[in-house]
């Protein structure tokens, strides 16, 4: 064979192996892109018809529960009152008052310490004159209320697995208050104890049979506003006192049955515990006070005045295996759970 002819024949051959590759690399590569690449433009607006599908979803549930009346809500930062279904009322303070991150038996309990307080002030406190027919604000002078938008902005990409176990808290305890004698209690409520809670009289005037002191040993474990420490000047404290420390030694601290200060006697004037609580910001009344140079150092247990169910005790609890009847049962003394029904049929009524 001549050399011409054995290249010609490479070549004869040669081809079709390369057209065979050629045609395998693009089934392999450019057709399965082709395939991907339409779809690639489409992932955003599946994930923001999924986002979408979600939010709907968890506004059904909300809108879903049973509320027999709508309670009219000051919104002080518009000055304008909404008119916002009981049970999507609840759900929104107990989002605002306590961590979505909480054990679902503390937050069912923290349900019915929302409706039990919005119950009872529509009963009986509601005369306060505020605007355009609002019964309450939106703050702590009531109770605190974030709409959906204020959630989403402080929860982020975690608003809806937090609005949906907070639904679903109040879903199974709607309609339900906590009462004493057939009546709703005051359902007082703080962050976290110092390992008891107080007795109504010792922080406030009046003296309610549910509001005992009880133990709290949960805090201490699981809360980290359980300690904190405050440093004032010599200065600082004679300013926010009016008092004047230039002869005076150690502060004469007596104490109540939960070991908060009951009163504080400095030279010639005698400030309750609640009163130092609130004229240095501290953020309990049980506190001890030790001086260094010309400084004082003020040691705190707990968060909050005290009184009533601790949020951190009550997360203790549920994590302990209890529900949120053992929970109530336990913080607020002597009372029962019962339905709107057979506890307020007056007001279901007038609303």
């Amino acid at each position: 064979m001549s050399k011409w002819k054995h290249n010609q024949s490479q070549t004869n051959w040669k081809i079709p192996l390369i057209i065979g590759i050629t045609s395998l690399l693009v089934l392999m590569f450019v057709i399965p892109a082709m395939i991907v690449i339409p779809f690639k433009g489409s992932e955003s607006t599946q994930a923001s018809i999924e986002t979408e599908n979600t939010t709907a979803s968890s506004k059904q549930e909300i809108t879903a529960l049973q509320s027999p009346f709508d309670v009219h809500v000051l919104r002080t930062a518009e000055n304008k009152v909404e008119d916002i279904p009981l049970e999507e009322y609840v759900v929104h303070v107990v989002a605002s008052e306590m961590p979505a991150d909480f054990e679902l038996e503390a937050l069912k309990a923290q349900a019915l310490a929302a409706r039990t307080y919005i119950v009872r002030f529509l009963l009986h406190d509601s005369n306060e004159d505020l605007p355009g027919g609002a019964d309450v604000t939106d703050t702590v002078q009531h109770q605190v209320y974030k709409n959906t938008d204020e959630l989403r902005q402080v929860w982020g990409s975690d608003y809806h697995w937090k609005i949906e176990k907070i639904t679903e808290a109040v879903k199974v305890t709607q309609g339900e208050i906590i009462t004493h004698g057939n009546q709703p209690i005051t359902p007082a409520f703080f962050s976290t104890s110092n390992g008891y809670t107080e007795n109504s009289e010792d922080y406030w005037e009046s003296e309610l049979p549910y509001l005992r002191t009880v133990e709290s040993p949960w805090d201490e474990k699981i809360s980290p506003k359980f300690l904190d420490q405050q440093v004032f000047t010599k200065a600082d404290l004679e300013n926010k006192l009016n008092i004047s420390l230039s002869q005076i030694g150690e502060f004469q601290l007596t104490r109540t049955e939960s070991e908060r200060v009951a009163s504080a006697k400095i030279g010639d004037k005698t400030f309750t515990g609640r009163d130092i609580r609130e004229k240095l910001n501290l953020p309990s009344n049980d506190f001890t006070v030790t001086k260094k140079n010309n400084h004082y150092v003020f040691t705190t247990k707990g968060y909050g005045h005290g009184v009533g169910m601790s949020q951190y005790g009550a997360n203790g609890m549920a994590q302990e295996g209890k529900d949120y009847t053992e929970i109530v049962e336990h913080y607020y003394q002597g009372t029962q759970i019962s339905t709107l029904e057979q506890a307020t049929p007056t007001l279901l009524v007038k609303k």
